[in-house]
């Protein structure tokens, strides 16, 4: 088995001594070539020159962000699902909530071996995936107030602070407060339904959690899943007290959050997002500057993950 492990070395939690400890490891039972991204879009670049390369597995070892990369590569040209590589994932950065939401260990050496385990089973599932205008996203995406708290973070990164989840906290606040007092400007239709206006942000997941406040998982769709399609949520009311209560309730386990001033579905197909002005897009805490117009779609079985 031929295989290209793509690490990220800048991940938060991705050191050189476990690099190499994992690359040892892995080049034991296959052929490997490692390729550390040296730029933005180099992680793409290289899974999309696997997948031309016939390669057997490619293995995104950093956060969720390098995971994406990789996966937008390796789907970049249409091809049959025998001829695609399996995606293998080793966590490295803060959160990782595509490898745990597939029951990964957070530990780099545990899922190295559980990994192993894998390849030596010839095991793997195929998972959906969702994708926002052109961009492939593994468990979530959002426009409005998610995606200011990704965009403000990577430039606070970008200033040398380190992302924990106290920053993410302190972001979401400080942008909760200046988007609460804007008026709404979100359109959301989904699937064939008439649309939903006066909405302020749009949460799109692809399975459960939508995130991670520490250890702490954040359930915004609890039944969504990477066999369902996507999941929405909106809200249309950022009072206070409204907003505290939703957060409340993501925090409650598998309770799905409700009330009258939230916009909630599970397992659909297509949502269309509309806003009156250009507002970020995230895709698994990745920024992707402004759109004014997304939409989004689930592809199910898109890809296969060696677990």
């Amino acid at each position: 088995m031929r295989a290209v492990l793509v690490v990220n070395p800048q991940a938060t939690s991705t050191t050189a001594a476990r690099r190499d400890v994992l690359a040892h490891a892995l080049a034991d039972v296959v052929k490997l070539e490692v390729v550390q991204t040296r730029y933005r879009g180099h992680a793409a670049d290289a899974a999309r020159a696997a997948v031309a390369d016939d390669i057997d597995l490619v293995i995104a070892h950093g956060g969720d962000g390098t995971v994406n990369e990789v996966v937008n590569g390796m789907l970049s040209e249409p091809r049959p699902e025998h001829r695609m590589p399996r995606l293998g994932v080793v966590p490295g950065g803060s959160a990782n909530v595509f490898a745990r939401a597939l029951g990964l260990p957070k530990d780099p050496i545990e899922a190295t071996h559980r990994l192993l385990q894998a390849i030596a089973a010839d095991s793997s599932r195929l998972v959906g995936l969702g994708k926002a205008n052109d961009r492939w996203f593994t468990f979530n995406a959002g426009v409005g107030w998610d995606a200011d708290v990704v965009a403000e973070v990577e430039q606070l990164r970008g200033r040398g602070r380190d992302v924990t989840p106290a920053l993410y906290a302190r972001t979401a606040l400080s942008c909760y407060f200046r988007m609460s007092r804007q008026a709404p400007q979100i359109t959301v239709r989904i699937g064939d339904e008439p649309p939903t206006t006066g909405l302020h942000t749009a949460f799109v997941a692809n399975t459960d959690p939508w995130t991670y406040l520490g250890s702490r998982p954040m359930r915004m769709n609890p039944d969504t899943t990477f066999d369902t399609g996507l999941g929405v949520f909106s809200l249309s009311d950022m009072n206070a007290y409204v907003v505290l209560r939703y957060i409340a309730q993501m925090l409650r386990g598998r309770a799905k959050p409700h009330g009258r001033n939230a916009l909630r579905r599970a397992d659909v197909g297509y949502i269309h997002v509309a806003c009156q002005e250009p507002l970020r897009l995230q895709v698994d805490g990745d920024n992707l500057g402004e759109r004014s117009v997304i939409e989004f779609v689930s592809v199910p079985d898109a890809l296969r993950v060696a677990v």
